[in-house]
């Protein structure tokens, strides 16, 4: 009866006794499920134009992060750096285009799903060469984003707001935002969902398909690319990140793989679940919930959504 009491009533009872602590918990959920939400976007956008799930998005969040650390320690200025791993995406894109897609077309999407497997450890093999295996800092102020943080009084307790957390918020809501106008709205975004529809019938009317892999494969760069600065600012740039954006296959399992508000709302339910199950259940369980709870949410999910919540139901008739 005690341990009804303490996972049933005692947490919600926290929540109203420290408001301020429920404040900064989901604040700080928040921040998290943008971030999960911009990683998940650079899966869909890839899985919708191909079909097939991205295994190396995580690797080209790390790729894209390194690039730019690597590129500011060898004295190349912030905004050229920037500059400059964009356009290594863009080549990385084209590359994988010709050398990986192309020859791939009509074939099964178990071998497209082993090729991007095989990309991962080609860039993870290429970044420990160039780069090497150490962990590396990103500072935020060298590029120009905010440091410090903003408190904000609260029902007799603070809230704490890093403003660098404030600025990742905006700029993943603003990239999500501009990319979901750019393939909901224009004449791109008009092919990109043809060819998503049917390879066969996009190149019937004319919709080349390459043009379309390469732009969707580097939209998938730039949001790999603002994935890494923004968690590699927080936290550090290693290898290990790739874990983190890994955690956007619950966020897909969610909201579904063909849906980018799917992505969105996906990734603020992961965000703010797991950091409140965190800080009132995870006690209770000995801590570290916070590693593996989206993925209990997502196998519920799976068992009475297979689709997800907004991922469109494929019937296949025989």
């Amino acid at each position: 009866m005690h341990l009804l009491y303490l996972i049933l009533v005692d947490p919600f009872v926290q929540m109203g006794t420290a408001p301020d602590l429920l404040a900064q918990t989901l604040w700080e959920g928040l921040v998290s499920g943008v971030l999960y939400a911009l990683i998940a976007l650079g899966f869909v956008l890839i899985y919708k134009a191909s079909g097939v799930f991205n295994f190396a998005q995580g690797i080209m969040v790390v790729f894209s992060a390194l690039t730019l650390v690597g590129l500011y320690a060898a004295g190349v200025p912030a905004l050229l750096a920037l500059a400059l791993t964009a356009a290594v995406m863009f080549v990385l894109a084209v590359g994988i285009e010709r050398l990986v897609l192309r020859p791939l077309v009509n074939r099964p999407d178990i071998i497209l799903f082993m090729a991007t497997f095989g990309l991962t450890y080609l860039l993870i093999g290429i970044g420990e060469l160039i780069f090497g295996g150490d962990t590396k800092q990103m500072i935020a102020k060298q590029l120009y984003l905010p440091s410090g943080a903003i408190d904000l009084p609260m029902l007799g307790g603070v809230v704490r707001l890093q403003k660098l957390d404030i600025a990742a918020a905006i700029i993943a809501s603003v990239l999500v935002a501009a990319l979901t106008v750019v393939f909901q709205y224009t004449r791109i975004g008009r092919a990109f969902r043809a060819v998503a529809d049917s390879h066969r019938a996009a190149l019937s009317v004319g919709i080349s398909l390459n043009q379309i892999w390469i732009i969707v494969w580097f939209a998938a760069g730039i949001v790999a690319l603002a994935t890494g600065i923004m968690w590699g600012a927080r936290s550090e740039v290693s290898f290990a990140l790739e874990v983190v954006a890994l955690k956007a296959l619950p966020v897909l399992i969610l909201g579904g793989f063909t849906s980018i508000p799917g992505a969105i709302v996906g990734g603020l339910i992961i965000g703010l679940s797991e950091k409140l199950f965190e800080l009132y259940w995870g006690p209770l369980m000995g801590g570290g919930t916070e590693s593996w709870f989206a993925y209990v949410i997502a196998l519920i999910v799976l068992l009475f959504r297979p689709h997800g919540l907004f991922g469109e139901v494929i019937i296949e008739r025989i």
